[in-house]
């Protein structure tokens, strides 16, 4: 199949055809267009960040078996389950993968959308609708069982620069912590029963 390439010409190339420049767009030669590569399919996924009253996040440290980014921090959560693709079935599989993976076992209302967008995964080469979920806990390291992964922990928002951080994580975890919900939800989670327990 031979790709589909856009033979139309540009205003800047037909200026530039008029004067004297065929085939150039401010002096520069055009480029074939490369070839179209098959994209794989459409993954979804949820992940949630939960916020403790110190207002640090709960990260996971991936060890070197994940396809995507391996050895990188990132968020619970993961893949959802075949058919599952309505919204709630997106919160379903935030409380599924968030228990899978760390123990924790949050009340139904406890977590609230806070971003569906495109994340490009290169190890699948697809562009994969993602939502993350937040919400407020006075849960702690030690309540943390880690399902998958080298480590589960909460970490302090300075030190997350310093991490190596997954392609997803990269796009949300410096967002949410800018964002008017992170300040809600630490101020919430201070205040929440067990939230001054040693």
């Amino acid at each position: 199949m031979t790709p589909a390439v856009d033979t139309r010409t540009s205003r800047s190339e037909a200026s530039a055809a008029r004067r004297g420049k065929a085939g150039t767009a401010r002096g520069y030669a055009r480029s074939p267009a490369p070839p179209l590569r098959r994209l794989g399919a459409v993954h979804l996924f949820a992940g949630v960040l939960l916020v403790d009253p110190r207002g640090w996040v709960l990260l996971q440290e991936r060890d070197e078996h994940p396809v995507i980014d391996p050895e990188c921090w990132g968020l619970p959560g993961g893949h959802l389950d075949p058919p599952e693709e309505a919204t709630e079935a997106f919160e379903t599989a935030a409380y599924r993968e968030l228990a899978e993976e760390t123990g924790l076992l949050l009340p139904a209302g406890s977590l609230e959308l806070w971003r569906d967008a495109r994340v490009w995964h290169q190890a699948y080469r697809s562009l994969d609708r993602m939502q993350v979920w937040v919400g407020a806990t006075t849960a702690s390291d030690a309540d943390v069982v880690v399902g998958e992964g080298r480590r589960i922990v909460f970490v302090d928002p300075e030190q997350v620069p310093l991490l190596p951080l997954t392609g997803s994580a990269r796009l949300f975890v410096p967002r949410f912590l800018h964002s008017v919900t992170y300040r809600r939800l630490a101020a919430a989670a201070k205040v929440l029963p067990g939230a001054g327990r040693p």
